[in-house]
């Protein structure tokens, strides 16, 4: 069976165009639209140091933030199109920002071609103690019976944790109090305080604080249960139809040919799954997701679709 692998492989190769099988003929920045530290620049840094590695070329990651993502996006797209730029970026610069900014200085479909999914990470609704609920149908039940009464923090307009708050409270039929915070950290920091009342954040923002007691977790966000908290129900089981799972993908410039847009996911899918980088996402409570360009689309218009009304309803905008 390995032989007739190690056959088919070297077939398949022998029909790549020489630009394809010699990716990257050159050093390769790998651009990420947040800040250092953040999900993606991990999840980049792992990627350059697993390819670089493997293929010995250098591998540079290049922090461009600004501008909710669409900063770093768009010099990915307006980059050579000759795989020496390749980009980490998530929902927000891919999906979401085409509902909250009025002008976009690239257009996600036209302008970048899309490699891979990269990392799914599971966002987590949790309250502060104080609010005496157990589950996610107690907690709907009181939000219902006490409309503005209860504040959420996020991380900050737009953001991923504003717009499944908004979410749940769209499901409930009922109104929460947004508060946004710079970062995370301090978000959760709210929360242990009682300056807000609940979150809905990654969950490895909110894993750490839980033996203190201040807060509880009641839920995440995936579609199921993470196998990474599997004692955790989902928000689904809790009877609020929401999912609101946090993720990483792999953009290009378009026009980059479609044979080595095949071989970076090639050479990206076995660098994240690998298990040295398994165990690194792990730690982080990130699964690698790696996939098609084509279900990396369907995934970009599935977030479209299922955040548009939450969009319009609660009035978010940017600019």
């Amino acid at each position: 069976m390995k032989r007739c692998v190690v056959a088919a492989l070297a077939v398949l190769l022998g029909t790549l165009p020489a630009a394809a099988q010699d990716w990257p003929t050159r050093s390769v920045r790998i651009i990420v639209p947040f800040a250092a530290g953040a999900t993606p620049d991990l999840v980049a840094r792992m990627i350059a140091d697993n390819l670089h590695d493997k293929l010995g070329q250098a591998f540079v990651v290049e922090n461009k933030p600004g501008a909710s993502g669409n900063t770093g996006t768009d010099a990915v797209a307006k980059a050579d199109p000759d795989g020496a730029t390749i980009g980490v970026s998530i929902g927000g610069p891919l999906a979401i920002n085409t509902l909250l900014f009025s002008h976009l200085p690239y257009d996600p479909k036209k302008d970048l071609a899309l490699i891979t999914m990269l990392v799914s990470q599971p966002s987590a609704l949790a309250i502060n103690s104080s609010l005496g609920v157990k589950t996610t149908a107690e907690l709907v039940d009181l939000i219902k019976k006490n409309p503005g009464k209860y504040a959420y923090g996020s991380i900050g307009t737009g953001s991923l944790s504003q717009l499944a708050m908004e979410a749940i409270a769209l499901k409930a039929g009922t109104k929460l109090v947004h508060v946004p915070y710079p970062s995370s950290p301090q978000a959760i920091q709210a929360l242990i305080r009682n300056d807000v009342q609940m979150v809905c954040l990654p969950a490895i923002s909110i894993t750490p604080q839980l033996a203190g007691g201040a807060i509880k977790m009641l839920a995440v966000s995936t579609a199921q249960r993470s196998a990474l908290l599997p004692d955790v129900p989902t928000l689904k089981e809790g009877g609020v139809d929401v999912e609101a799972d946090a993720w990483s993908g792999l953009v290009a410039p378009a026009g980059v040919p479609d044979a080595v847009i095949g071989r970076i996911n090639s050479e990206v899918a076995a660098a994240i799954t690998s298990r040295a980088v398994r165990e690194k996402l792990t730690t982080q409570l990130m699964e690698p997701i790696p996939d098609t360009p084509e279900q990396f689309r369907a995934r970009i218009d599935a977030d479209i679709a299922r955040w548009t009304p939450v969009i319009e309803a609660a009035k978010i905008k940017i600019d």
